[in-house]
């Protein structure tokens, strides 16, 4: 078997996750809140910490090939970058 159960960046985002919840955990407790607190405290930051890492750390796209939207058809896209761009109103430009 030469896959791995966990991919490095999992591995990784968990092992963050951990420590920061570790870390806030251990704060609350020598703050004075108990070892129950601690841990409810270490969970909720551990539990937050998991999506942070994981946009924070990008994917590895080394391995996969990614077709670029429009590519098949031979069209080229002429519109604005972003929806309502060309439309008076707020904005920067005003």
């Amino acid at each position: 078997m030469d896959r791995s159960l966990v991919s490095v960046r999992a591995a990784l985002v968990l092992l963050l996750a951990a420590l920061a919840g570790v870390s806030a955990g251990l704060l609350s407790v020598l703050a004075g809140n108990g070892i129950a607190g601690g841990v409810l405290a270490g969970l909720t930051a551990a539990g937050g910490a998991v999506p942070v890492f994981n946009q924070a750390i990008a994917p590895d796209t080394s391995h996969c090939r990614t077709a670029v939207r429009g590519a098949e058809s031979n069209t080229t896209y002429s519109g604005p970058a972003v929806r309502g761009a060309d439309s008076k109103g707020g904005g920067a430009r005003g």
